[in-house]
């Protein structure tokens, strides 16, 4: 079962006795166990029949005891244990699993690890309940995960707006959501959000930014990458050279590699690098204008400066003077 079908199943009080979220993703993980939280029990129910314990401080006779503990005034109970991974005890849980209170909801949230599938514990869980692993989404699946969040929330936002979110602020998921509800507070339900919102809402610049700066140099477009380099020369937070690097480190690999694919069609390429199509066809175009003897000396380049900002052979020099040099030595 996947997230959307298990929190589609727990809206309709479809409940099930054991759920173990685990996972290095705690997004999913905190949804759905907010979500059991929500629809388990009336908030007049809650006093006597909801127990959470943190992995921390969670003793396992305390625990069992706690889960076959009948309801008052209420058809079940709903018990969580947070923060499972610092549980000692937790395979332990494996002869509850076999046999669970059917008037109990048990909740495992387990973040940041992944419990073993082999074991007992999962195995009969399985039976009974659901064993939910939350897992990273990928970058290059970003785009796709923002534009289906937020249409679930009756919004749509153009690509360039997409791809400021997803370079910006990555695949924290729970920082990600939080910037878009941001917007869904601000702007009208079914509203085009772009870039020019999030500018505005969220402090990402759309001119001058990591993205727009390999956009820039992609092109070859020395006075937009000066403008940007001198924008972020004067706003220090808006970036940091190690960024920037890992950023054109990645774009030169991924152009170097369309070199050598017999197929350079954008939804090859897509394929190919894991990418979104609108990023493919830019990549596409980009690898025209640097031959792979130039993207190899780049990527030297990059190597040097990767070192360099971290204070080897840099000798004291600026970051904002180290940035305008690697631009220069990247587009001469």
């Amino acid at each position: 079962m996947d997230f959307k079908q298990i929190i589609h199943s727990i809206r309709n009080k479809e409940f099930k006795p054991i759920y173990i979220l685990h996972g290095d993703e705690p997004y999913f993980i905190d949804k759905i166990s907010n979500t059991i939280e929500e629809y388990v029990l009336e908030e007049h129910e809650r006093d006597f029949n909801q127990t959470i314990i943190y992995g921390r401080d969670a003793d396992l006779v305390n625990l069992i005891s706690e889960l076959k503990g009948y309801p008052m005034m209420s058809e079940r109970r709903l018990v969580i244990l947070r923060e499972a991974q610092d549980f000692k005890q937790i395979e332990l849980l494996e002869s509850y699993a076999e046999t669970p209170m059917n008037s109990t909801i048990f909740v495992i949230c387990c973040k940041y690890k992944t419990l073993d599938s082999r074991k007992k514990l999962i195995k009969e869980t399985t039976k009974s309940g659901i064993v939910y692993k939350s897992d990273k989404v990928k970058e290059y699946q970003l785009p796709d995960w923002i534009v289906s969040y937020l249409k679930e929330k009756g919004f749509t936002i153009n690509s360039k707006a997409t791809m400021l979110l997803a370079e910006n602020v990555g695949n924290d998921l729970s920082r990600l959501v939080n910037e878009i509800e941001k917007l869904s507070i601000i702007l009208p339900k079914g509203s085009l959000i772009t870039d020019q919102h999030i500018e505005e809402n969220i402090g990402i610049s759309k001119d001058y930014n990591v993205f727009e700066l390999t956009n820039a140099i992609s092109k070859l477009d020395i006075s937009k990458a000066n403008k940007i380099v001198n924008y972020f020369e004067h706003n220090p937070k808006a970036t940091d050279l190690t960024v920037v690097v890992s950023n054109l480190f990645k774009f030169f690999t991924q152009i170097m590699r369309i070199h050598f694919y017999p197929n350079k069609s954008r939804d090859f390429v897509a394929n190919a690098l894991k990418v979104h199509p609108f990023v493919a066809g830019e990549l596409s175009q980009a690898s025209g204008k640097f031959p792979p003897k130039k993207i190899a000396a780049n990527i030297e380049i990059l190597y040097e400066f990767d070192l360099r900002s971290k204070g080897v052979n840099s000798n004291n020099v600026e970051q904002a003077e180290l940035l305008k040099e690697l631009i220069f030595r990247l587009l001469n």
